[in-house]
């Protein structure tokens, strides 16, 4: 499946994405700096109802917040990550098996442990204002 929206319709695109994810609760994002993985994963994360400020786990490489069941999702960002050493004594591992929703930014690092069934998103900037995405 592929998405194409502009930054204003993030907020639909972040909807047919929740929806077309099912029942996977790992979500991989990939993408070039700059691409939006982060503005994405925030809409994603006000789709499943999240209310709390969200900012960039770059530096705490794992944020959680509460959806609107009263659920945790969340937010991981692998960038500062080396390998697959460094992702597991971060706590990387224990989150992807967690059985919640985890949403994985710069997931490269982490291949081998991601779960079979993670849902992959390919992220392009295709203009300055416009996306695409296709799931996988």
């Amino acid at each position: 499946m592929t998405i194409n929206y502009t930054l204003e319709d993030i907020a639909h695109a972040a909807a047919k994405v929740v929806e077309s994810i099912g029942n996977n609760k790992i979500i991989a994002l990939h993408g070039e700096m700059g691409a939006g993985k982060t503005t994405l994963s925030q809409e994603i994360c006000r789709q499943l109802g999240v209310t709390q400020n969200m900012s960039s786990p770059t530096f705490s490489i794992i944020n959680s917040y509460e959806d609107a069941t009263g659920d945790i999702v969340y937010h991981l960002d692998l960038y500062r990550l080396k390998d697959e050493e460094e992702v597991i004594n971060a706590g990387v591992e224990d989150t992807l098996y967690s059985g919640k929703i985890c949403l994985v930014e710069w997931p490269e690092v982490a291949t081998k442990i991601l779960p079979e069934e993670t849902t992959h998103l390919y992220i392009e900037a295709t203009s300055l204002n416009e996306r695409k995405i296709k799931i996988l």
